[in-house]
């Protein structure tokens, strides 16, 4: 039986060996696709056997070496890292199996440097995930840029290219400019950059190497710094990355991402801050102000979008403020809440993504103004949306409910009954920009004439009350994974508990 140090170097290795694979056998589709696939399969179990043994408390590491004396390319598991490690690992199996469907169904080109470089991505939130220190991370959480700016600008378009030169601007410029200070600075301060529960500069604090005012600032160059958590006004590269297509979008905001952004913020708020130094001193509670203030105003442009992808990319931006919400309050339940996000909204938002890529494929529709009565034709589709939309607002039975919740509680904690107002007003906001979206599909359209699909939109018959009668999905490989991921934001609801346990030990004094 493997040992988890194993495990840890293996699971790193199998993207790259897929990567091999995809360029290896990338003029022969099905194989190439094949191998891609049983990759991710079999990434996702070696995940989940490590898991195991971390979640009974275990901390496993492996270390390539040092680069230069104190920064060194390590791995050490810890339950948070472990946690998205599983998200990203689980969606990759049922992104991959959409992507084929989506491609083809699409008739895409370039999909073998498409498939390339989202198992590259892969390989940075793994390698992010399993980060020991802040240099770690930040080389995966370059990596990651890089890696997914060819997915931007997979069309080759003007307005593809456009938009990943913001993409790419942004995030680059920030790392540089914000991050990267905060590291070097972190450096001075503590001799270290390892991640240790508790944080590593309460010694600095204590000694009056650095005041409450320097604190927070260093606490806000990581959290500017980290673009990819798209706290305003370093949000733009988000939307703009929406000419990509709809399975990089799905990569974007669910699977690798944006959640490698908001995991950054929360590993650096729990392992290198402290939550106890962060919560005792309020050097954060100005960002959470500003993740309060983002949440909201995202969401009211997120209700002017027509487009089905502007709205959720604006969703998105609004969902991540909630989970960096929770690691600027520092309190037990927010820091639970936001780590329990990651997963919850990974789950629901990457199925809001499978089903705009659907409608595509099979309709050819990208607004929503658009798309009346065309739940009847795709009512396995819809029906997913509206499951997914009811987790996002944080209703039963989706599991957003239990993460909003303790959010909600983390604010009422700390008497910041602002950001309780504010996360309330959000919730309020999310169904006014999703509910109506499978309303409109699958209520009658208007003057009988009904939203119809690509493949029989000449001659279809409707009846009387506008009712579209012959169901007409988009092609299978679609359908499926964004019918799993529905049930699985359901299923989270349920497994709630388990996740809290799961995270409870990051809250804890080592």
């Amino acid at each position: 039986m493997m040992s988890p140090e194993n495990m840890i170097w293996i699971s790193l290795l199998l993207p790259l060996i897929a990567v091999g694979l995809i360029v290896l056998f990338g003029k022969v589709p099905d194989l190439r696709d094949g191998c891609s696939g049983t990759v991710a399969g079999l990434l996702f179990i070696v995940v989940c056997s490590l898991a195991v043994g971390v979640f009974d408390g275990e901390r496993p590491a492996w270390s390539i070496g040092e680069m230069l004396p104190g920064f060194e390319i390590a791995f050490r598991v810890e339950p948070l890292g472990m946690l998205f490690a599983i998200v990203a690992s689980g969606l990759w199996i049922l992104t991959t199996a959409y992507a084929v469907g989506y491609m083809r169904g699409h008739h895409e080109e370039h999909q073998t440097r498409f498939f390339a470089c989202f198992a590259i991505a892969i390989f940075a939130a793994l390698a992010a995930a399993f980060s020991a220190n802040l240099f770690t991370l930040f080389v995966a959480y370059e990596l990651m840029t890089i890696s997914t700016y060819p997915l931007v600008t997979h069309h080759g378009t003007e307005e593809s290219r456009r938009g990943g030169r913001i993409y790419l601007g942004i995030l680059l410029s920030t790392s540089i400019a914000f991050f990267m200070l905060a590291i070097v600075w972190t450096w001075a301060l503590a001799g270290t950059l390892d991640f240790q529960l508790g944080g590593i500069l309460a010694d600095a604090y204590q000694s009056d190497r650095i005041s409450d005012t320097g604190l927070g600032v260093l606490v806000g160059l990581f959290a500017f710094g980290i673009g990819k958590a798209a706290l305003m006004p370093f949000h733009r590269w988000l939307p703009a990355a929406m000419v990509a297509p709809t399975p990089v979008s799905a990569l974007l905001h669910a699977v690798a991402v944006v959640k490698v952004g908001v995991f950054s913020v929360m590993k650096v708020c729990v392992y290198i801050i402290g939550i106890d130094l962060l919560r005792d001193t309020g050097v954060s509670l100005y960002l959470a102000y500003v993740a309060g203030f983002t949440l909201v105003v995202a969401s009211f442009v997120a209700m002017t979008k027509d487009n089905l992808k502007a709205r959720l990319a604006y969703s998105t931006i609004g969902q991540l403020a909630y989970i960096t919400l929770g690691a600027f309050l520092a309190t037990p339940s927010s820091v639970i809440g936001g780590g329990m996000h990651i997963a919850m909204h990974a789950v629901g938002k990457i199925t809001l993504f499978f089903c705009a890529g659907a409608i595509y494929v099979a309709a050819h529709k990208k607004n929503i103004s658009e798309m009346e009565g065309l739940g009847h034709k795709m009512p396995f589709t819809f029906a997913a949306f509206l499951i997914a939309s009811v987790s996002i607002i944080g209703l039963p039975p989706g599991g957003g409910a239990w993460s909003k919740w303790l959010l909600a509680v983390g604010t009422v904690e700390t008497d910041q009954l602002i950001l309780t107002a504010a996360l309330m007003l959000s919730s309020l906001l999310n169904i006014a920009y999703l509910i109506p979206i499978p309303m409109r599909a699958f209520m009658p359209a208007r003057n009988g004439k009904a939203a119809s699909t690509s493949h029989h939109a000449a001659g279809e018959a409707v009846n009387r009350e506008g009712w579209i009668s012959q169901i007409d999905e988009a092609p299978l490989m679609c359908v499926v994974p964004l019918c799993i991921t529905a049930l699985g934001s359901v299923a989270l609801f349920f497994a709630a508990q388990w996740i809290y346990e799961v995270l409870l030990p990051i809250t804890l004094q080592p």
